[in-house]
């Protein structure tokens, strides 16, 4: 996928830098003409892949545009524009300035528990708000959460995303997982149902990661990452990390149990957890608020 820098999409945006690039997109820090400002332009070639499957990323996109539409929070990223240009598509979103979680993370190892429950916290918020469509975002994870210079956090690409309306359409293949194996909830390495259940899952793997410094489970294929996820227990994390309160252990584990019904109910709960062992107000932490 050739794209230059400067390229014009839509005779409007202007491509800047390259930011990220998989097997059929990129994604593009682009100049605004008309509105004076920078955003963030996510560009797919359907046509490099085959068939059915040109149809589907084709439809999974247009999903992805309208999904993330519908959800209005502070916390989650603005979709701007959508459309196409010949054999490409193109989503315009807010540009949000700051590192991905992954690479705070890598930067203050390890992670206050303070800050891992400041950002939590705040991924409860767009949460609820997203649940409340009702979609699952269904790929939680460090590489998708981007914590602002002033320590907000905004969660990006609704593009695994599921609507849960009685019909759903399934976004893969039958059968086929969709999201990132060391983040998955058993019942999606199944590919079983999701809900809501799937998302609060990847966030205790995540609060798990920041508070450990690692993933629960890994292994060296994608097939005996998920096989833990379905039958190993996770290590509690003040084995590794004693400081951490004893509540937060508890509910990370209580968001890894393999059995949804087990896991907390909404992520409204999940906050109602947090929420006394957020830092007070006015304390300076020197990160996420």
């Amino acid at each position: 996928m050739s794209v230059a820098t400067g390229r014009l999409v839509a005779g409007r945006y202007e491509l800047s830098t390259l930011i990220g690039q998989g097997g059929m997109g990129q994604v593009w820090t682009a100049y605004d003409r008309r509105l004076d400002r920078r955003v963030a332009v996510k560009l797919l070639r359907p046509d490099k892949v085959a068939g059915q499957e040109a149809d589907e990323l084709r439809r999974r996109f247009e999903r992805e545009c309208r999904v993330t539409a519908q959800v209005d929070h502070p916390g989650l990223v603005t979709v701007h524009d959508a459309g196409s240009e010949g054999e490409e598509l193109f989503l315009v979103m807010q540009y949000v300035d700051g590192a991905d979680l992954a690479d705070h993370l890598a930067e203050h190892d390890p992670y206050p528990w303070p800050w891992a429950v400041a950002v939590a916290a705040q991924l409860c918020a767009v949460l609820s708000a997203v649940h409340a469509v009702p979609i699952v975002h269904r790929d939680l994870k460090p590489r998708n959460v981007m914590v602002r210079q002033d320590g907000l956090v905004t969660v990006l690409d609704l593009g695994v995303a599921s609507v849960m309306d009685t019909d759903t359409t399934r976004l893969t293949h039958t059968g086929s997982p969709i999201g990132s194996p060391a983040y998955m909830a058993p019942e999606q390495a199944m590919g079983g149902a999701v809900g809501p259940y799937t998302d609060l899952y990847a966030l205790g793997v995540l609060l798990h990661e920041l508070l450990s410094g690692d993933v629960p489970f890994r292994g060296s294929t994608a097939l005996g990452v998920l096989h833990r996820h379905l039958y190993e227990p996770p290590l509690p994390v003040r084995r590794i990390r004693p400081e951490v309160p004893e509540a937060l252990e508890t509910l990370v584990l209580r968001l890894l149990a393999k059995d949804p019904q087990h896991r907390p109910a909404s992520a409204q709960e999940v906050y109602e957890h947090l929420a006394p062992l957020l830092p007070a107000r006015g304390t300076p932490t020197g990160a996420p608020l």
